[in-house]
C-alpha cells in the first residue's frame, strides 16, 4: 500500500515537472514570435460613427500599447459584401498580417458578420470562440451562449472576430488576442 502511494506521488511529481518543462518550452517557443504585427481593424456596426466607435478605438489603442501596428481601420455597416471586400483587401495588403473584427456576431436579424467571416475561413481556430465564450460566461453568465466569436485563417492572414461591446473587446484582446498574436503569426509564416 505504501509503495502504491509512493509510486502515485512520484508520478504526480513527474507530471508536475513535465508540465513545468512543457510550459517553459512553450514560453521559449513564443519568445521567437514577432513582437510587431500589422493589423487591420474592422468595426461592423449599423449605428456607430468613427467618433462613437469606442470598441474599435479600444482595439487600436491596445494594439499600439503592445507594440503592434494598425495598418488600416474601417467602420462598415453589417453588410456581407462590405465585410467580405475588406477582408479580401486585407489579404492583398502586405502590411496586414492580422484582421481584427468587432461587432455583428450576435443573433439579431441584422447580425451577419459571423456568417460572412466563417464562410471565408480556410482553417478555423475553434479554440478562440470556445475560450472566449468560457471567459465571457465567467463574467456575464449564461448570456455568453449568444456570442459567436470566431477566428481562423484566410489567404495567409489571421482573422479574429469578436462581439462589439467594449467589455467583450477588452476580454478578447487582453486574455486571448494580445497574448497569442505574435505566436499565431509565427506559426503561419514558418
Amino acid at each position: 500500500m505504501a509503495k502504491r502511494g509512493h509510486t502515485s506521488h512520484a508520478h504526480g511529481k513527474r507530471f508536475t515537472q513535465d508540465t513545468r518543462s512543457s510550459k517553459h518550452a512553450h514560453q521559449e517557443h513564443k519568445e521567437h514570435a514577432p513582437r510587431r504585427v500589422g493589423c487591420m481593424v474592422i468595426t461592423c456596426s449599423d449605428t456607430r460613427t468613427p467618433e462613437t466607435d469606442t470598441s474599435g478605438q479600444l482595439v487600436m489603442r491596445l494594439l499600439r500599447d503592445h507594440g503592434h501596428e494598425v495598418a488600416a481601420y474601417h467602420l462598415v455597416k453589417d453588410e456581407p459584401a462590405s465585410i467580405r471586400a475588406l477582408i479580401e483587401a486585407a489579404a492583398r495588403n502586405e502590411a496586414v498580417q492580422a484582421i481584427i473584427i468587432n461587432g455583428g456576431t450576435g443573433i439579431s436579424p441584422r447580425d451577419s458578420t459571423f456568417e460572412t467571416v466563417d464562410a471565408m475561413l480556410e482553417k478555423r481556430l475553434d479554440g478562440f470562440g470556445e475560450l472566449f465564450r468560457y471567459l465571457s460566461y465567467k463574467d456575464i453568465g449564461s448570456s455568453a451562449i449568444m456570442s459567436r466569436a470566431t477566428a481562423g485563417l484566410f489567404r495567409g492572414k489571421i482573422v479574429l472576430s469578436t462581439p462589439g461591446s467594449e467589455g467583450a473587446v477588452r476580454l478578447a484582446m487582453e486574455k486571448l488576442i494580445l497574448p497569442e498574436l505574435g505566436h499565431m503569426i509565427q506559426q503561419i509564416t514558418k
